[in-house]
């Protein structure tokens, strides 16, 4: 093919995608590696509708539905839609806007003819339902395909009137007004991904979709018979601060947070565009001469990105991956993200997490112009070696247990101060010693239950158990939930803690509580260890990748994470060492690494009493 040819190809391809505004592109030149490769820009020259706006999407129901692009200044832009009409003038910043009425939900295709002065585009097949955003971190982005049995969901994913829309990563400190329609390079795991297209759901559309996501609207979507539209924004290796507002985030009283925009204004302020090719220059040259680069690469021309590029400079997925979304009508957002939050040395991380989600929340609502948008949030998944008996203490230095409690505890006091749209899902239970647990689908089905109940009034039990009452009799601790809780598969309750006034943790034994009438009471537990004979406090979950096993029976709502201590990390480091911290607010490597070597030591000493104790006793059964 030559050059002329291959350019007619592309134009002729890139003006189909526009016009029809679904299709993917058909260029004959494949993806280059490392880059991007663009087949509709984000905003085009002349008449053009925002990204979100193609064929093949879902337009909330019972909403205004509002639609609007770019065009030459004073054009006049008509959009035909459901047999009505609307015009509007384009400004002088090229932006027009018009909104047509609300409209029920309806699974017939509709289309939408946006005429110009010498241009006109069609979107095809679009329907009126449900539309969702999924956001977070990895583990939300994590692929329907890389899931366990994954490859039964894609085989049997065809759902004509479920629709997906991923947005392609971006960075910005404020709003971007739109997207391009692209196939996306990852670094990660070296592919491109095809992002920015509205797509009908189906075994091969689906395949590189938020697992987590495509598992929710399928649920909603069997359960209600209402056209779902799925839109992913989810970006990996994020905190939680860069799907926040600058401004927000600069008004928040946190000690924390103000040291951290201190460094990343100093990161920002401070970087040298020409001393970082310099550097780039330099590495090339070397890896070059240890022959670790083809012989006909070339040398870095340009300096990178610098800091405020960088994902997680605060502010800047929220500008660049939810402000193209901004102003789209949607029924609400489940949120799956907080493993880059527990990367700190503050063991005051849960508390800042706890505030900052609050006020993400609220930006997010304010950012749909919904100050009651539906907001369910998924806790921290599991990492690490599974927790045991025998690493029983092992796990609860991790700060994943802080930001998994803030995770919960941002949901309850919302709901108790409350909010009626807010919703929460525990993940802790799919256990795996990867921080990619690939366990997704139950994941996603549980969200779900918490939509469908709050949201659809299907009948169902969402809400997890939850502890009620908390108090020491003697020897005892007795724990009262709100509900019936059972040991899954029915063995012996894993997962309580108990310790004395001194601090120190020992695995519970933990009973139903029987009453006089020698009823079983599942919903109170018992809790006693032989070596805590005045017991203060408990935990239950406090892990990484946690034993516990309380669950509702009937639909496996497992108890989150618990606790009925306000102990920092730095009071555990004190009980365990007999030394205080360097600080009163931070833990650092050093003396995280001393901590853990003395609860790896507690839980030795432990197991040899219980051996020996295991020994004494039998040996007195010989005896007899």
């Amino acid at each position: 093919m030559n050059c002329l040819t291959r350019t007619c190809v592309i134009l002729a391809t890139i003006l189909s995608v526009m016009l029809n505004g679904y299709a993917r592109a058909q260029s004959t030149e494949k993806p280059v590696r490392g880059k991007d490769l663009v087949y509709v820009p984000a905003i085009d020259e002349g008449l053009c509708v925002q990204s979100l706006f193609q064929s093949n999407m879902v337009l909330q129901r019972e909403k205004p539905i509002t639609i609007w692009g770019s065009a030459d200044a004073g054009e006049t832009v008509t959009v035909t839609f459901d047999g009505k009409e609307q015009s509007a003038t384009a400004a002088a910043d090229r932006s027009w806007k018009v909104t047509f009425h609300a409209l029920p939900a309806s699974d017939q295709p509709r289309a939408m003819v946006i005429k110009g002065k010498r241009k006109t585009i069609t979107l095809d097949n679009l329907l009126i339902g449900e539309v969702w955003v999924c956001a977070g971190q990895s583990n939300m982005e994590f692929p329907m395909s890389r899931t366990d049995n994954g490859d039964l969901e894609l085989a049997s994913a065809n759902f004509k009137n479920i629709r997906l829309l991923t947005i392609p990563q971006g960075v910005s400190q404020t709003p971007t007004k739109s997207f391009a329609r692209l196939e996306e390079w990852s670094d990660w795991d070296s592919s491109h991904y095809r992002k920015g297209f509205w797509d009908v759901c189906s075994p091969k559309t689906v395949v590189e979709f938020s697992g987590i996501g495509y598992t929710f609207a399928r649920r909603l979507h069997m359960a209600t018979q209402i056209p779902i539209g799925m839109i992913d924004i989810s970006r990996g290796g994020t905190c939680v601060e860069t799907w926040m507002p600058i401004e927000g985030l600069r008004a928040l009283d946190n000690a924390d947070i103000k040291k951290l925009l201190g460094e990343w204004d100093t990161k920002v302020k401070g970087w040298d565009p020409k001393k970082d090719l310099e550097q780039r220059v330099a590495q090339f040259r070397q890896r070059q001469k240890d022959g670790k680069v083809p012989a006909d690469a070339k040398e870095p021309a340009e300096p990178g990105p610098g800091p405020e590029a960088d994902m997680n400079r605060p502010g800047n997925c929220y500008g660049g991956m939810f402000g193209p979304i901004m102003g789209l009508q949607v029924r609400g957002a489940i949120w799956h993200q907080g493993y880059n939050n527990a990367f700190t040395d503050s063991t005051r991380c849960g508390e800042t997490y706890q505030q900052t989600l609050t006020l993400m929340i609220e930006a997010w609502r304010r950012g749909f112009d919904n100050p009651n948008l539906t907001f369910g949030i998924i806790a921290q998944e599991t990492d690490q070696e599974p927790q045991t008996l025998d690493n029983f203490l092992s796990g609860i230095t991790d700060n994943g247990c802080l930001i998994r409690e803030a995770h919960y505890n941002t949901f309850a006091a919302l709901r108790k101060a409350g909010d009626k749209n807010i919703g929460f899902a525990a993940s802790d239970d799919m256990r795996r010693a990867w921080y990619h647990p690939q366990i997704k689908i139950p994941v996603g089905e549980r969200i779900a239950r918490w939509a469908l109940a709050t949201q659809y009034g299907v009948n169902i039990r969402w809400l997890p158990p939850t502890v009620k009452e908390m108090k020491v009799d003697g020897n005892k601790i007795i724990v009262t939930l709100d509900t019936e809780a059972s040991a899954y598969n029915s063995g012996p309750i894993y997962g309580f803690g108990i310790a004395g006034s001194d601090k120190k943790f020992y695995p519970a034994q933990a009973n139903y509580l029987v009453n006089e009438k020698k009823n079983t009471i599942r919903s109170v537990i018992v809790l006693t260890s032989p070596f805590v004979a005045e017991p203060v406090a408990y935990r239950y979950g406090w892990h990484r990748n946690p034993m516990g096993n309380l669950k509702i029976s009937s639909c496996e709502l497992p108890l989150p994470i618990s606790r009925s201590d306000n102990w920092s990390m730095n009071d555990l480091y004190e009980a365990y060492t007999g030394k205080k911290t360097a600080s009163e607010t931070e833990i650092n490597r050093t003396e995280r690494a001393a901590l853990n070597r003395a609860l790896e030591a507690a839980d030795r000493q432990r197991r040899f009493k219980e051996a020996g104790a295991y020994v004494e006793e039998h040996q007195a059964d010989k005896g007899n």
